[in-house]
């Protein structure tokens, strides 16, 4: 799938010099949803451009709104606006600049008008994510149902991940599998202090030493990679940084942090996560209690700060430390978020993921629940956890959530463990494993999760499903069993960690159902049959009797 995502930003870069700008006005040209770039040229030197200059340009679409949208400094005298619309038609534009006497900066005035888009990246046919109308589950700009399924590769910023190879084979390995959302941390990272070199890109750290400035090199090696993503049609989900960065650049400079990510991607279809195990100090930290209470208050005023500033009201979410149950408690203020990235834990079994699930389901205010980081398949914690780990976590904690999506990670890919040499200790002394990521890339687990979103998407009404533990009635062994069900009973699916009779009682006497039992293993749909509820509404089954994890589809059938 290819639209040119980055090609087209910039072979359409337009350099505005002062003297063009006084004569005439800018005319960009581009497609629905698809981002444009608009450069500018300062008039005059400035010492400190990151931290003496701030600029905007103020949008208003063809149906009359307005939208102010930040620039990012590119370097030397260069800054840049990026913009998309779903709207087709003129949509005019005036900079405004905190420097009002630079000429190049300052009441530039242009337009970008915009066509209908042609091509097939579905992003760009219907529009980033958002959260669906019923506050429960994920959809595209015009409403179409998605279901996130993501991959973790938090740190795949870093020069571990080579641009462009090894970027496009791990990507188009992602989409054959069915994965269209990646989680990728905005160079800040978890399991590393500060300016650890296992953090750098090719252009070296994302800021300087102290936090004096941003540095626009690494970002724009960075911007390769996100582009691509986008380009290929899977949602870039930006962490801004790991939660313990927050004390590090304090809550102002990570403000700066988060206007440059949502100046460089927020016209790019992403989805924002704050940061990272929000209020989760670090490792080394002899104050924790105390971060806690800290980080909780800093990461709010962050996130109000990233929804004021954000032109294109991006969705937000912000990633829970491990003892959180749901990611409200992340921050004092859990409206501001828009869905609940739980972390489910690498050791939590299919009961507990289970569990924790349908807390986010239940909890207030209602938002789409899913799980960012759960069991990872080839952690050593101690021992490497096999594919059924991550699998049967996917299952456990998706159909008790409703399945609004879940997030894959596999040991290897997350740090990118490097080929030749692997990614080493955390400060905390954790050794989390050495499989090589282009190793790691081809666990089955992979596989499994990828078929898993494949099998949900062909169920009818999979977009309405809800949890519904208590219409199983009976169930044969000592392990959680999950069932959800659409909104008028007219498809269920049920998750059984292991084999046995399962008795459930739907809302519906004497409806007949075509079913079948899904392999989770083999990725395999066996033979169709159906079944019948009695006067009550409850049926019984018994599953193939391999000693595994089964899944089973009901629909209703039309008679």
């Amino acid at each position: 799938m290819t639209t040119g995502f980055g090609a087209y930003v910039f072979c359409l870069l337009l350099l505005v010099l002062p003297s063009i700008a006084e004569s005439k006005d800018i005319v960009v040209k581009t497609e629905t949803n698809k981002m444009v770039e608009i450069a500018f040229t300062a008039s005059s030197a400035c010492t400190d451009p990151f931290n003496e200059i701030e600029l905007d340009a103020v949008f208003t679409d063809p149906s009359g709104k307005q939208l102010k949208v930040p620039a990012f400094w590119a370097g030397g005298n260069t800054w840049k606006i990026r913009y998309a619309s779903p709207l087709q038609g003129i949509h005019r534009f005036t900079t405004v600049c905190s420097k009002v006497s630079d000429k190049g900066l300052n009441d530039i005035k242009g337009r970008v008008e915009i066509k209908k888009y042609k091509g097939n990246n579905l992003l760009l046919q219907r529009g980033a994510i958002r959260i669906a109308d019923d506050k429960r589950h994920f959809a595209y700009g015009n409403g179409a149902p998605f279901f996130w399924m993501g991959d973790t590769w938090w740190m795949g910023l870093t020069k571990r991940l080579v641009w462009p190879e090894d970027v496009k084979l791990l990507a188009d390995d992602r989409i054959k599998k069915g994965f269209n959302v990646v989680q990728i941390v905005a160079g800040l990272y978890p399991d590393m202090p500060a300016f650890d070199e296992r953090g750098e890109n090719e252009a070296g750290f994302p800021w300087e030493a102290n936090y004096t400035a941003i540095r626009p090199a690494y970002f724009d090696a960075a911007d390769k990679k996100i582009m691509y993503l986008a380009d290929q049609g899977i949602t870039p989900c930006i962490v801004g940084a790991w939660g313990y960065h927050l004390p590090w650049l304090g809550i102002d400079k990570m403000k700066q942090h988060w206007r440059y990510l949502i100046a460089r991607w927020g016209a790019l279809p992403v989805v924002w996560c704050a940061a990272g195990e929000t209020t989760m100090p670090f490792y080394l930290s002899k104050t924790k209690e105390a971060d806690k209470d800290w980080l909780k208050e800093g990461w709010t005023a962050v996130i109000r700060y990233m929804k004021e500033t954000d032109p294109y009201k991006r969705i937000i979410t912000t990633h829970a430390a491990h003892y959180c149950r749901t990611t409200r408690e992340s921050i004092t203020d859990p409206a501001l978020l828009d869905f609940d990235m739980q972390q489910s834990g690498h050791g939590n079994v299919a009961s507990k993921q289970a569990a924790q699930a349908l807390d986010g389901w239940r909890a207030q205010p209602v938002m789409p629940v899913m799980s960012g980081e759960s069991r990872y398949e080839a952690l050593a914690v101690p021992k490497p956890l096999p594919a059924e780990a991550p699998r049967q976590a996917f299952w456990a904690h998706t159909v008790n959530s409703g399945l609004a999506g879940h997030t894959y990670g596999a040991n290897g890919i997350w740090q990118l463990n490097g080929i030749d040499k692997p990614y080493g200790k955390s400060p905390g002394g954790n050794n989390w494993g050495i499989t090589p990521w282009n190793e790691a890339m081809r666990l089955p687990g992979s596989t499994q999760i990828g078929a898993a979103r494949k099998l949900i998407e062909s169920i009818p009404g999979w977009s309405s499903f809800e949890p519904q533990p208590e219409m199983i009635t009976a169930w044969s062994s000592k392990d959680t069993a999950v069932l959800a069900v659409t909104a008028n009973h007219q498809s269920a699916l049920a998750y059984l960690p292991s084999p046995g009779s399962i008795t459930i009682t739907l809302p519906a006497p004497g409806q007949q159902y075509n079913a079948f039992w899904f392999n989770p293993v083999t990725i395999i749909k066996e033979k169709e049959f159906t079944m019948t509820t009695d006067h009550s509404g409850k049926f019984m089954v018994t599953s193939p009797a391999a000693l595994q994890d089964w899944v089973l589809v009901l629909t209703k059938s039309r008679k």
